[in-house]
C-alpha cells in the first residue's frame, strides 16, 4: 500500500500540458490569416497605384513650346489711323513631336495667323476679352492643320499696338 501511494503522487507531480481550447486555436489562425491578406492586398494596391503612375509618366508625350516668328500687321482703325500691330507668339504643344510637322507647316500656319490678325480692329484686340478671343480663335485655326498632336495653348510673348 505503501507503494501504491507513491505510484499516485508521482503521477500527481507529473505537470500536464495545458492545450488551447478549439475556439482560441480557431481565432488565433483567423487573425494572422487577416493579417498576411491585408499585407498582400496592401502590396498589390500600391504596387498597382504607383506602377500605373510610372507608366502614364513613362508613355505620356512630353509637351514643348514652339515659337512662331514675330508678325507685323495692319490693324483696321474706325478713326481712319494707320495701326500696326506687332505680336510674338509661341505655342504650347502636347506632343514633342508634333516639332516636326509644325516646322513643315510653317508658312501655311504664319499665313492663317496674318489672315486672321489683319482682320482685327484696334477696338478688337485692346482689353483683355478680345486678347483672350484671339489666343482661342488662333489655336483652333492652327489646330485644324496639325494632325499629329494639338494646341494646348497661346502664348503672346510681345504685343504692340502704335
Amino acid at each position: 500500500m505503501a507503494r501504491e501511494e507513491k505510484e499516485e503522487k508521482v503521477v500527481e507531480e507529473v505537470p500536464q500540458k495545458k492545450k488551447l481550447p478549439l475556439k482560441k486555436l480557431i481565432i488565433l489562425c483567423v487573425a494572422v490569416l487577416v493579417v498576411v491578406a491585408g499585407g498582400v492586398i496592401g502590396t498589390m494596391y500600391y504596387k498597382n497605384a504607383f506602377g500605373k503612375k510610372e507608366q502614364q509618366q513613362q508613355q505620356a508625350p512630353v509637351a514643348a513650346i514652339w515659337p512662331i516668328d514675330p508678325f507685323i500687321v495692319n490693324i483696321q482703325d474706325p478713326g481712319g489711323s494707320d495701326r500696326y500691330l506687332k505680336i510674338m507668339i509661341e505655342l504650347d504643344i502636347s506632343d514633342k513631336n508634333c516639332i516636326a510637322e509644325l516646322n513643315q507647316l510653317k508658312p501655311k500656319l504664319r499665313d492663317n495667323v496674318l489672315d486672321l490678325l489683319s482682320s482685327k480692329s484696334y477696338k478688337d484686340i485692346m482689353d483683355i476679352s478680345g486678347k483672350q478671343r484671339l489666343r482661342e480663335e488662333i489655336m483652333m485655326r492652327l489646330n485644324s492643320f496639325i494632325t499629329s498632336g494639338k494646341i494646348l495653348k497661346v502664348y503672346f510673348t510681345d504685343f504692340v499696338v502704335q
